[in-house]
């Protein structure tokens, strides 16, 4: 299942303005970064708890930011 990262990258942007600056906030690589909003690894618990606290989301909004479904396409 993948998930629509669109809102997260734009948090990201808002806070950090580029994903390189917030991939080092967050403790990884840019290029593993860029995997994980690819759908081609996954957040774990930990980034997910540390990357809401780097970008002031609150805990309630968690899944709009990491849940989201990517919608089917045709």
């Amino acid at each position: 299942m993948d998930f629509d990262y669109r809102k997260l990258k734009g948090k990201i942007k808002e806070i950090f303005d580029t994903q390189d600056a917030f991939a080092k906030a967050l403790g990884i690589s840019n290029v593993t970064l860029s995997a994980k909003l690819n759908n081609k690894t996954e957040f774990s618990q930990k980034e997910i708890d540390k990357a809401s606290d780097l970008l002031n989301i609150e805990k309630e909004e968690i899944p709009n930011y990491f849940f989201t479904k990517q919608e089917a396409e045709f």
